[in-house]
């Protein structure tokens, strides 16, 4: 694999660990208020590309002193060679965190049954029938939802997220993500930030922010459907 950059140090990405976080290029998603565009459209020529041999060299040095591995994107599944490279992790010692955007339901139901991931993040963008046209040119419900329940069934430590913006993400629709993901153990939902995106001239023209007070009574709605819900 070649990854489109390392974070060599990390004490959030990975619940209760300092991790490094590695960040493989391209995405099949098109979501405008994406705030890692050279990764999403694959731009290695932008990028500070690093190969797998030099992140395992990397890996190697840092036993001891790192606790896991960050893999995120892009989207980390459309990499052939994912589930290879998480072995070879796995054999240094390192437990891995998959962060996935929940489009690629086979892939991921290969490293769950593989035991190659030990905890899955999986961003929902908005109410898995509403991805297409903005997310993605056509339905997604049947892919976002397939992996929902391949994560839920899996025992192994999850959180499901949802970046808070309209007119992706309002009461209704948090309403029906969290009947969807109902008994996971934590949903995060993630205050809008701006600055770099995938698509500015769609931000500043179709999007408005949720407020603190939004935030508060989406939380407030997932809340009893998961074992714990927070606003960050």
């Amino acid at each position: 694999m070649i990854f489109g950059g390392i974070q060599k140090t990390s004490l959030i990405d990975f619940p209760g660990k300092v991790s490094c976080v590695l960040f493989t290029p391209g995405c099949n998603f098109t979501c405008p208020y994406c705030h890692n565009p050279e990764l999403a459209r694959n731009r290695m020529d932008l990028l500070s590309p690093v190969t797998e041999e030099a992140v395992i060299d990397f890996l190697k040095s840092r036993q001891g002193l790192l606790d896991g591995v960050v893999i995120t994107g892009g989207e980390p599944t459309l990499h052939k060679s994912l589930g290879k490279f998480c072995e070879k992790v796995k054999k240094l010692g390192y437990p891995v965190k998959l962060d996935t955007n929940g489009s690629r339901p086979d892939d991921l139901k290969y490293l769950l049954t593989d035991a190659l991931v030990d905890y899955i993040a999986m961003d929902i963008k908005t109410d898995p029938y509403g991805y297409a046209p903005d997310i993605h040119p056509v339905d997604q419900a049947k892919s976002v939802i397939s992996c929902i329940d391949s994560i839920l069934s899996s025992n192994l430590p999850h959180e499901f997220r949802t970046t808070c913006l309209a007119p992706f993400v309002d009461a209704r629709m948090v309403a029906r993500i969290a009947t969807l993901i109902e008994g996971a153990d934590l949903y995060a939902l993630q205050r809008f930030k701006s600055g770099v995106v995938l698509d500015p001239d769609f931000i500043k023209e179709k999007t408005t922010s949720c407020s603190d007070k939004d935030l508060v009574n989406f939380q407030s709605i997932a809340a009893p459907f998961v074992k714990s819900c927070i606003v960050r």
